[in-house]
């Protein structure tokens, strides 16, 4: 199974903040914004797979820089690091303001999505070749970053032992 580019699997959505969009504090509300990474990074996923994809984890959704209805935002995802039946998905939230054209950071978030076969059971996805230098960063920093979400999902199922499934109004 050949090795694919990051840009491969690379996904760009550029949209508009409406006032449907927004909090009671006028700026895009944090769901909608991890519904869309959500969405985006599955495109990426299934891209370099080429197979059906799962969402194993989201790291943590970093909010940088609140975003309002005068930008555009950015979206972009590719796949960063890969393991056997995983893909690690980093997205780039880019917010512009659209009058001034000042740009920035708002958000960045790493995903794992699982290969699936046609049995719905997890199957081998290809390398991963960097090629600027975000991306080797990125891949350079991966297998750090899988080991520290095996550790974090073993200590999950441990904690998640301890939790009732009981009915909490009976």
């Amino acid at each position: 199974m050949d090795a694919k580019t990051c840009n491969e699997s690379r996904v760009v959505r550029t949209g508009r903040i409406f006032p449907n969009d927004v909090n009671n504090h006028n700026t895009l509300f944090g769901g909608k914004l991890m519904s869309d990474m959500d969405m985006i990074a599955s495109i990426s996923a299934v891209r370099h797979a080429r197979k059906e994809v799962v969402t194993a984890s989201t790291d943590s959704v970093d909010f940088l820089s609140p975003i309002t209805q005068q930008d555009s935002i950015c979206i972009e995802s590719f796949v960063t690091f890969t393991g056997t039946s995983s893909m690690e998905v980093f997205v780039k939230v880019i917010a512009e303001n659209l009058i001034t054209g000042n740009r920035k950071i708002a958000a960045t978030a790493f995903l794992t999505f699982v290969a699936l076969d046609e049995n719905g059971k997890p199957t081998k996805v290809p390398g991963i070749v960097p090629e600027s230098e975000e991306e080797k960063k990125l891949f350079e920093t991966g297998k750090d970053r899988a080991e520290k979400r095996k550790e974090h999902r073993k200590n999950s199922k441990e904690l998640a032992s301890y939790f009732t499934t009981e009915k909490p109004w009976e």
